[in-house]
C-alpha cells in the first residue's frame, strides 16, 4: 500500500473556495445497497469503523427501508448499535414513519427522506406521485423534529432523469423548497444518473439561492456516469457548497435506476480539495486502505481512479 509521496499533490489553492469541507461518507449505505452480494453485517460494521478511524465525521450507517426492497440493508437493525458508538454522526435513511420508528428505538440522531425531483422516479422508487411523496414524509420530518433529530433530505434526479429527459431547474427548486418548508435540516442534490455538468450545477445553485434556499443548508451527490462529478463538484464549491457526498472507494448506483453507474468517489474528492488547499480532515492513505479492503472482500478493484493509482490495484 502506498500513501502519497511527499508533496503531492501540489497544493495550489484557488480563489473563491471554501476552506474546509465536510465530506458526507455513503459507502457504507448508499455504495453497499446497490451490491448484487449481501455483505455480512460484521464485515459492514468494520467498514463502518475503518471509514470512521479516517477522519471523515458523516457515515451514513444504514437504511430502515423494508428489506423487500432493499435486502442488502435488511440487517440494520443488527448494524446500527454495533456502530452506534463511534465517535462521528452517523445518518440513517428512513423511508416513511415505520422506519423512523426503528431508527429512533436504536437511538438515531440524524434522519434523512429522499424525494425525487421527478414523477418518473417517484412512481419507480416510491410508487407514488411527487406530492404523495412529500405528503407521506411530511410526518416523519415533522416527528423528527419533535425529538430534536435532524433531519437530511434527499432529492433524486436534479439534473437529469432517464424517463423524462431533462429536468426543469424550477421543478427541482419547487420540491427543494417543499423539503425545507417541511422542516428538514439540509438537502443533497442529486445527480442520480450522473448526466450534470459544470454550467447546469450553476445554474441549479443560482435559482435555489434566488429562491431563498440558503446554500449552507445544501449537500451535492454526483453520480460519475459521464467522467463529470469532480468537475460538478468544483463548480458547486464555486457557489459555495461546503458539503459533498462522497462514497469510499466509489461504491454504489441507483438500483432504481439502470444507467446510474458509482458515486464519486471519497478518494479522488480528497486528492482533488488537498490539491487546492482545502480541508477535509480525511487521513487520504488509510482511507485507500480502507476502500482497498472492502474492495477483497467484494471481490474486485475499486473504481476509484486514486485507489488504484496509489494502491496499484488492476483495472
Amino acid at each position: 500500500m502506498n500513501t502519497p509521496e511527499i508533496g503531492l499533490p501540489m497544493v495550489v489553492p484557488a480563489s473563491g473556495l471554501p476552506a474546509r469541507v465536510r465530506i458526507h461518507e455513503v459507502g457504507a449505505r448508499d455504495g453497499l445497497q446497490n451490491e448484487k452480494a449481501t455483505v455480512p453485517t460484521a464485515v459492514k460494521a468494520e467498514f463502518v469503523r475503518r471509514l470512521a478511524g479516517t477522519g471523515l465525521t458523516t457515515v451514513e450507517a444504514t437504511s430502515f427501508v423494508h428489506p423487500k426492497w432493499v435486502p442488502q440493508l435488511a440487517d440494520a437493525e443488527e448494524l446500527y448499535p454495533a456502530v452506534a458508538g463511534l465517535p462521528v454522526e452517523l445518518p440513517v435513511l428512513v423511508p416513511n414513519e415505520r422506519g423512523l420508528d426503528r431508527a429512533l428505538a436504536l437511538g438515531a440522531r440524524r434522519v434523512a427522506v429522499f424525494a425525487s425531483a421527478t414523477e418518473s422516479f417517484a412512481k419507480a422508487n416510491l410508487n407514488r406521485t411527487v406530492d404523495e411523496a412529500l405528503a407521506m414524509f411530511e410526518p416523519v420530518v415533522s416527528r423528527a423534529k419533535a425529538a430534536d433529530v435532524h433531519v437530511r433530505g434527499y432529492l433524486s434526479m436534479c439534473f437529469g432523469d432517464p424517463w423524462e429527459g431533462a429536468v426543469p431547474v424550477a421543478q427541482v427548486v419547487k420540491v427543494c423548497r417543499a423539503l425545507l418548508d417541511m422542516g428538514c435540516d439540509e438537502l443533497s442534490l442529486g445527480d442520480t444518473v450522473g448526466v450534470a455538468t459544470p454550467g447546469h450545477v450553476t445554474a441549479l445553485l443560482t435559482a435555489l439561492a434566488g429562491a431563498g434556499v440558503p446554500v449552507s443548508a445544501l449537500g451535492v451527490h454526483f453520480h460519475d456516469t459521464y467522467g463529470q462529478a469532480l468537475s460538478n463538484t468544483l463548480a458547486a464549491l464555486q457557489q459555495g457548497v461546503t458539503t459533498v457526498d462522497a462514497s469510499a472507494g466509489g461504491l454504489g448506483g441507483c438500483p432504481y435506476a439502470k444507467s446510474a453507474t458509482g458515486n464519486l468517489a471519497t478518494e479522488d474528492l480528497v486528492w482533488m480539495l488537498r490539491g487546492l488547499g482545502i480541508d477535509t480532515g480525511v487521513d487520504l492513505g488509510r482511507l485507500v486502505a480502507t476502500s482497498v479492503w472492502m474492495a477483497a472482500h467484494l471481490g474486485r478493484p475499486s473504481p476509484s481512479r486514486t485507489v488504484r493509482a496509489l494502491s496499484h490495484q488492476e483495472s
